[in-house]
C-alpha cells in the first residue's frame, strides 16, 4: 500500500473527531481530492450582495457576444474570488478562462473591476492570515500508520510558524536582531564602531580653522584674478592713447 493511501483512509476523520478537530469534518468543495486535507481548499462564505466589494463600476462591453463577461458574471468572479482568494477557481466558477479575465481587467474603462480583483484577493490574503494563525494556535492532526493502517492520530503545532507569526506580529517583542548584522545601541559591536567614528572625527575648532583657511584662499585668489584684470585695462588704455598720439 502506497504511502498516499494510507494517510488517506477512511478512519482518519473518525480519529480527528475524537481529537476534537471538527475542522477536517467541514465540507470541501476543493476539485481536487488530494487538496481536503488542506485548510485552504475551504470555501469562505461569499460576500453578500450589498457588499462594498460589489459595488463597483463594472466594465460595460460596447457590442456584448454570448461568451462576454458580462457585469453579472464580473460580480460573480468577484464573489467567488473574495470566498476563495484563488483566481483559477473563481475563474471557474464562472466558467471564464484566465486569458479573457486577465484581458478584461487591462482594458481601458475596466477600473472598478481591476481595484475589486485587488480587494478580493487581500481579503484571500487576510484569510491565508487567519489560516495560518489558526493552525499555529490549534495545530494539525496528524495520523500514526501502523501495518498500513491509521491506528491513531495525534496534534502537531509547528513551531517555526508559530515563531513566524509572533516575528511579524509583534516585531517589537519577538524580532531576533542580529547584533552582527544589524548592531543596536548598547550592544559592544555598536559601541566600538560609534568611538571608531567620534576619534576619526576632526574637532569643531579644526573644522572651523579649515573653512576659515578655504575662505581666505578663496579672497587671494580673488584679488589676484582682480589684479590681472586691472593690469590688461592698464595696457589696453596706454595703447589706446599711444593710438591718439600717433594719429
Amino acid at each position: 500500500m502506497s504511502r498516499s493511501t494510507r494517510y488517506l483512509s477512511p478512519s482518519l476523520p473518525e480519529l480527528a473527531a475524537d481529537a476534537g478537530d471538527e475542522r477536517v469534518l467541514a465540507a470541501s468543495r476543493s476539485v481536487k481530492p488530494s487538496r481536503r486535507t488542506s485548510r485552504s481548499a475551504f470555501f469562505e462564505e461569499p460576500p453578500e450582495e450589498d457588499d462594498p466589494l460589489l459595488g463597483f463600476e463594472p466594465y460595460l462591453h460596447a457590442a456584448p457576444r454570448r461568451n462576454s463577461i458580462t457585469p453579472d458574471r464580473q460580480r460573480a468572479f468577484i464573489a467567488a474570488l473574495a470566498a476563495s482568494g484563488i483566481v483559477t477557481q473563481a475563474a471557474r466558477s464562472i466558467g471564464a478562462s484566465l486569458e479573457a479575465l486577465y484581458k478584461l481587467r487591462h482594458r481601458k474603462g475596466a477600473e472598478g473591476f481591476s481595484a475589486a480583483w485587488d480587494a478580493a484577493i487581500d481579503r484571500g490574503m487576510m484569510r491565508l492570515e487567519d489560516c495560518a494563525l489558526e493552525r499555529a494556535i490549534q495545530g494539525e492532526v496528524r495520523p500514526v500508520v501502523s501495518m498500513g493502517q491509521v491506528v491513531t492520530s495525534y496534534i502537531r503545532h509547528d513551531t517555526a510558524l508559530m515563531m513566524f507569526l509572533l516575528r511579524t506580529r509583534r516585531a517589537g517583542r519577538f524580532a531576533t536582531v542580529d547584533p552582527r548584522t544589524n548592531p543596536q545601541p548598547g550592544d559592544a559591536l555598536y559601541e566600538k564602531v560609534l568611538a571608531d567614528y567620534r576619534a576619526r572625527q576632526p574637532s569643531s575648532e579644526a573644522v572651523l580653522d579649515s573653512i576659515n583657511a578655504k575662505i581666505e584662499k578663496m579672497r587671494e585668489r580673488r584679488l589676484a584674478h582682480e589684479a590681472v584684470l586691472a593690469q590688461d585695462f592698464a595696457l589696453a588704455a596706454e595703447e589706446e592713447a599711444e593710438s591718439y598720439c600717433g594719429a
